[in-house]
């Protein structure tokens, strides 16, 4: 049974941070690359950032790009994502999904595709 959970949401000044942990107590996380995606209220839903399964590896949205970082610790089995410099616009439900990491995935293209299991997701209010 593939479960993830993601926590540390809320809401949030603009200009804050606030940093999300996906993990899990089913499987090791260790052996799947992963990608954060949200979905705003009325749009589609977006892929953020994605990390190897070793964590050698990032890729973000231009969305998030010098703002976000994604980051892991396989030893304790979670997945982080750091958020700096929010605003209005990144108010949405974030996600975190696993996948079998292959050598496309190092396109961030690829990375955000063919997620296998994912977490229900945490709610991240941006107030203007």
């Amino acid at each position: 049974q593939f479960e993830l959970k993601e926590s540390g949401g809320g809401a949030v000044q603009a200009g804050g941070s606030l940093r999300l942990t996906c993990a899990t107590e089913t499987f090791t996380l260790g052996q799947y690359g992963l990608a954060w995606f949200r979905q705003a209220p009325g749009k589609e839903r977006e892929g953020i950032a994605c990390i190897s399964h070793d964590g050698e590896d990032a890729n973000y949205a231009d969305s998030v790009k010098g703002r976000f970082t994604v980051s892991r610790n396989n030893f304790e089995n979670m997945v982080f994502l750091e958020m700096n410099g929010l605003k209005p616009e990144d108010t949405a439900v974030y996600y975190c999904a696993v996948k079998y990491w292959t050598s496309d995935d190092y396109n961030f293209a690829s990375c955000v595709r063919n997620l296998r299991y994912w977490g229900k997701g945490v709610l991240v209010t941006v107030l203007s």
